[in-house]
């Protein structure tokens, strides 16, 4: 069963521009730690101070083993430093949901 880490973060709206790389950094280490990143999401229109990220995992497990190998990895360390010096992120909050197999990654003229 895939799930999936719906991360939701309250950022500072002037620094944008930092959690945009906070985000990007993310994009070659997370897969390399066993992730599969769905993606991060930038506040576009309407609230200026909400983003998100996701990222899916085979099992509960798989997601456990991946928090191991980001402890270890040294880009993953140097990100999260990077926003405690920066303090662009105010608050995190995460969820784990299930994803329904029959909707999970559908693309259009697709079938099942």
């Amino acid at each position: 069963m895939t799930i999936t880490c719906f991360i939701e973060y309250k950022i500072v709206p002037d620094k944008i521009i930092l959690f945009q790389q906070y985000a990007e950094n993310w994009g070659g280490i997370i897969p390399e730690c066993g992730g599969n990143l769905i993606g991060y999401f930038l506040p576009h229109e309407g609230t200026n101070n909400v983003a998100f990220g996701l990222i899916s995992f085979v099992s509960l497990a798989a997601y456990e083993q991946y928090r191991e190998r980001l402890k270890q990895n040294e880009q993953g360390k140097n990100n999260f430093m990077f926003a405690q010096r920066e303090q662009f992120i105010l608050e995190e909050k995460r969820t784990f949901l299930a994803a329904v197999p029959e909707t999970y990654q559908r693309h259009l003229g697709e079938k099942r």
